[in-house]
């Protein structure tokens, strides 16, 4: 396949989708802009916004690489937790493009590690290897809490990178101490699965911080918060609810991320992007995250080995869908 230049590269999340160009071969992702999923029909009329917004005379894009957040599998795409439900042929030829390539928004996300340098990242303990320094075979894994969670994973093969793209946000979540047994007992009364997207994600911190609550039993009124005032309020210390719940997301995505780092086997590190550990600032980095990380028992030792980075890019996916083309056009 020959993917021919202007590319189109696109991230894709339940809340916003970030498009950018690449000009050609090597180029950097360029000309980024972030539009609401909600604004738009599906990603045809999407992309026809983003192009209109460009300079006079800027080529089409021939070529486009869409990352979303959601599983994969035939023509048909529908967006986990989102309202675009779409053909992925009839969209290449609505834009007119040689060449689509639709990956999940974890794939990309993947296949964006081995390009992140030092400034994109912030690692917690020792850095991240230098993904140019890994042997064949060595994994990168990356879980991401924004409007959902994404997991995935990439590995080392000769002359290229192999993502592992899967649905891992939508396993089973387990506790660690009796506090947050109750805290998922409480929440089985509202959903009889609760996955680890169902605490640690963006529609997922409201039932957390609602099962909290009552947990605490000091009948504070939370179940109208948002994530976004959740977070505020906790990181404030202006509710009790909140500043546990935030503490409970940080702890229980440090267990989660360990039981990544061994189901993959990804000795070359974790990777946290998503959208809302960021938010959180020092109190991340203050929190139970390493110390649940590397709580697995006989496992400890290997656990402690291995790196963990939070993403500081939030465009990252972007050079991932570029790598994604890249790789299909070799």
């Amino acid at each position: 396949m020959t993917a021919a230049y202007p590319w189109l590269v696109a991230d894709v999340g339940g809340t916003n989708a970030r498009f950018g160009t690449v000009a050609g071969p090597g180029a950097a992702v360029e000309d980024v802009r972030v539009l609401p999923v909600a604004g738009h029909a599906g990603p045809a009329a999407a992309v026809r916004a983003y192009l209109a917004g460009q300079a006079p005379g800027q080529a089409a894009p021939r070529s486009a690489a869409f990352a979303l957040a959601t599983a994969l599998g035939g023509d048909r795409i529908e967006l986990t937790n989102g309202a675009w439900s779409f053909s992925r042929a009839g969209t290449q030829a609505e834009l007119g493009l040689q060449t689509l390539l639709c990956l999940n928004d974890f794939e990309a996300q993947a296949l964006s590690l081995p390009r992140l340098g030092g400034h994109q990242l912030r690692a917690w303990g020792a850095a991240p290897p230098p993904a140019k320094d890994m042997a064949t075979g060595a994994v990168l894994a990356v879980i991401g809490p924004g409007t959902g969670l994404g997991v995935g994973g990439v590995v080392r093969a000769p002359g290229r990178w192999i993502a592992l793209p899967g649905e891992g946000g939508h396993a089973t979540l387990a506790p660690a101490d009796d506090f947050e047994s109750a805290v998922l007992s409480h929440a089985r009364r509202e959903f009889p699965h609760v996955s680890a997207e169902r605490f640690l994600s963006g529609i997922g911190l409201p039932v957390l911080c609602r099962a909290v609550a009552a947990v605490l039993g000091e009948g504070e009124a939370v179940d109208a918060l948002p994530t976004e005032q959740i977070v505020a309020r906790g990181l404030a210390g202006e509710s009790p609810a909140c500043s546990r719940a935030l503490d409970v997301f940080c702890a229980m995505l440090g267990g989660f991320a360990g039981n990544v780092a061994l189901t993959l086997g990804s000795r070359g590190g974790v990777f946290i992007g998503g959208g809302i550990v960021p938010r959180l600032g020092e109190r991340f980095f203050q929190s139970e995250f390493r110390g649940r990380f590397e709580a697995k028992g006989r496992f400890q030792p290997l656990l402690a080995g291995i790196p963990t980075a939070l993403i500081t890019d939030t465009l990252a996916a972007l050079a991932g869908a570029a790598q994604a083309l890249e790789q299909a056009d070799a």
